[in-house]
């Protein structure tokens, strides 16, 4: 389980592996690897991925994960190559602050950025903040409600406005700095997963009308 707020941005070092089977990526992080058990879970890119090795390197440490053929299918994962930055997560444990929302890191299907818009406000010390357009699958786009929460790329975000299966976010200027929204432009390809909430209430609206 993860809150979506993301504590690192990892690079990929190495892909491989056949798509469609089975992949093993390394990623290099800046978390201390004594902390990092086999068998962790990290949400990498909004991907919830079990660590199968690790180990220390200069300024952090470098773990393994596998991508199975349904993770290769429906993420980015399967693209990903090395240089890749990917915005990582640690699981929640009992006691920790849930900054964001209930996030499982069980991405439902991919997004796509259709517009990437700068806003200044003045003289703005902080840099910009930018707002981006995103389709969402048609099928996942009945759970995305303005004010509510949505997953893209592993960071927790509160949706702005809704049109049909496009809906839009405002990215602020720490965000855009410690995350790979910094990097993101139109046409990219993001990991969505929606509310939690929002998938149960649409359940269970179905089930009473079918009664």
């Amino acid at each position: 389980m993860f809150t979506g707020i993301v504590t690192d941005v990892g690079e990929v070092v190495s892909s491989e592996g056949a798509q469609g089977t089975l992949k093993r990526l390394r990623i290099q992080a800046s978390y201390d690897p004594a902390t990092i058990a086999l068998g962790a879970s990290i949400a990498c890119g909004g991907a919830c991925l079990t660590v199968v090795a690790v180990g220390p390197r200069d300024g952090g440490c470098w773990f393994d994960v596998d991508a199975a053929a349904e993770t290769l299918a429906l993420t980015t994962v399967g693209a990903w190559a090395p240089e890749t930055r990917v915005n990582l997560e640690r699981s929640l444990k009992i006691g920790d602050e849930l900054g964001g929302h209930i996030v499982t890191g069980h991405v439902d299907g991919l997004a796509t950025i259709v517009a990437r818009e700068a806003i200044t406000a003045g003289d703005n010390p902080w840099g910009p903040t930018a707002r981006f357009d995103i389709r969402a699958p048609a099928a996942l786009a009945r759970f995305i409600a303005a004010k509510g929460s949505v997953s893209l790329d592993g960071t927790s975000l509160t949706v702005n406005t809704v049109a049909g299966d496009i809906f839009s976010v405002l990215i602020i200027p720490h965000t855009l700095a410690v995350t790979t929204w910094g990097e993101r432009q139109a046409g990219d390809a993001l990991n969505l997963e929606v509310d939690l909430m929002a998938r149960y209430a649409a359940r269970l609206t179905e089930a009473g009308a079918a009664e």
